[in-house]
């Protein structure tokens, strides 16, 4: 379970970044709004990690990143396969993790930066960030890991 999770994250936000990225021309056009301003397309580089945070640009920063990135996964694919062998749920969530962590492992060894391209803004809120489908397959997957963690103790 833990491998298709990670196959299909991967995959998909590999994707949609070809599509939307290369496909669509964001990289030249810059901005496409889509279902303004619920849902719009805005062409990003993040050489750091989520919101720009770390974003030196330097190259050193980039390969840190990347080897952080590898030995995270690493050690959420030990952990799982070591204490939670039959919880299906706890390794998809671990699979969206590792796998949206390496769509954007793959774009920093690729392009030297991750590419982005989601803009949500809602009720007069104006988001200036930008994040990609790996972001929202960690962020589900680490959601996914809390709530079916079975080992956690329970309150009293």
């Amino acid at each position: 379970m833990m491998f298709w999770g990670a196959f299909w994250a991967f995959l998909l936000d590999q994707a949609s970044k070809y599509l939307v990225i290369h496909w669509m021309g964001l990289s030249q056009r810059q901005s496409i709004d889509v279902l303004p301003p619920l849902l719009n397309f805005r062409y990003g580089e993040n050489t750091g990690i989520n919101f720009g945070l770390f974003d030196g640009g330097e190259d050193t920063a980039r390969w840190v990143l990347i080897g952080l990135s590898l030995l995270i996964c690493a050690v959420l694919a030990i952990w799982i396969r070591r204490s939670h062998r039959r919880a299906r749920w706890m390794a998809l969530a671990a699979g969206l993790v590792i796998g949206g962590a390496l769509g954007n492992v793959a774009d920093r060894l690729l392009y030297g930066y991750v590419l982005d391209f989601l803009n949500m803004s809602c009720c007069g809120i104006n988001n200036p960030f930008v994040f990609n489908i790996a972001d929202v397959f960690i962020f589900a997957g680490a959601i996914g890991l809390i709530l079916f963690d079975r080992s956690a103790k329970k309150p009293a």
